[in-house]
């Protein structure tokens, strides 16, 4: 897997590739200290199993005990609570890191927060949301890509962001990404595609050079912010086991 991929996108494919036994305990390992080297897991809140400075492992193994089969991923942004259901606590830590795993069959998430080499899971309660299907995802960021280059375009992007231009032009070549064993061909290609688009967003707002009036910055950022959110939503849905294929 890409380091481009949010660790509790990794966390999610990974974890639930590990409660079905589709990887072993070393490659799960191996495949989550590849960014970050040192993994450590505390709680929040006396409501959920204290697991104070443990490791990833007796936390997958917690979850498996209490009957989980997949870890699916959030990304939420202010505004915009994507793959959350709650509560306030888990909802608020989530939306201040920008990420967060949720075990939706056992009522738990994580935080994950960086920090040096090392990555602290802090464990909260969570409960049910709501995630888009893999195919809604998909023609959701086709169609907001092809919209979102049309209205870039229109702006000039070539003139302000060349990075995001040469991006934008090189669509046919999607970023690889590794998934975990048993991952669906569907979620990884959507995957892809999403980090691609996230790469075109992140181009294009590191530098409003050529802008000539704050009406046009506005409207660059409507048209990246809505394809932000449409590369979000298919990511998440790729990181989601609940809305894949079933498991066979």
């Amino acid at each position: 897997m890409t380091d481009h991929m949010p660790l509790a996108a990794q966390f999610a494919w990974w974890g639930t590739s590990w409660l079905r036994g589709r990887a072993g305990t070393d490659e799960l390992l191996d495949a989550l200290t590849q960014r970050v080297s040192v993994h450590s897991v505390r709680s929040h809140g006396p409501e959920v199993p204290q697991l104070d400075e443990t490791s990833l492992v007796p936390l997958l193994a917690l979850w498996r005990s209490l009957g989980a089969t997949s870890v699916s991923l959030a990304l939420p942004v202010e505004g915009h609570p994507l793959g959350l259901g709650g509560p306030r606590d888990f909802n608020a830590a989530a939306t201040e890191v920008g990420e967060a795993v949720v075990v939706t069959e056992v009522g738990l998430g994580a935080v994950p927060y960086e920090v040096g080499s090392g990555v602290t899971w802090t464990l909260h309660e969570a409960r049910r949301r709501q995630v888009p299907d893999l195919g809604e995802a998909d023609r959701m960021l086709r169609s907001t890509l092809l919209a979102t280059l049309d209205a870039l375009e229109s702006l000039e992007v070539a003139s302000w962001s060349p990075e995001a231009a040469d991006r934008a032009m090189n669509l046919r070549h999607l970023p690889a990404v590794s998934p975990a064993p048993g991952v669906p061909d569907q979620a990884r290609s959507l995957a892809a595609r999403a980090e691609q688009a996230l790469a075109v967003v992140e181009a294009a707002l590191e530098d409003h050079g050529g802008a000539v009036s704050a009406l046009e910055v506005a409207r660059r950022a409507e048209a990246l912010r809505d394809l932000g959110r449409a590369a979000r939503a298919g990511l998440v849905a790729a990181c989601s086991p609940e809305v894949w294929p079933p498991d066979r």
